[in-house]
């Protein structure tokens, strides 16, 4: 029982943790992560809120060194709509 429990929370997370494209004015934003900041790609006007799905996996896959490369590189923060003027 205790097996299932922590497969089913494990895809849970794999689940929660997926950070979506956003069309804002017919232009597709992709999410962004730290090495994407530093490379200057986020776009300026765009409101972007970070995925704390790929933020919790990266630090449990702290072993692997891909998956925290990938999570806090690329795909830690989403677009979620236009910055308020």
């Amino acid at each position: 029982m205790k097996k299932v429990i922590c497969l089913l929370v494990l895809v849970s997370f794999f689940l929660m943790a997926c950070g979506t494209d956003m069309v804002i004015d017919g232009k597709k934003h992709e999410t962004i992560g730290i090495i994407s900041l530093a490379l200057d790609k986020k776009v300026p006007g765009v409101k972007y809120e970070v995925i704390w799905g790929n933020v919790i996996l990266g630090v449990l896959l702290i072993e692997t060194i891909i998956a925290p490369i990938y999570f806090f590189g690329f795909s830690m923060f989403e677009p979620v709509g236009k910055e308020a003027q």
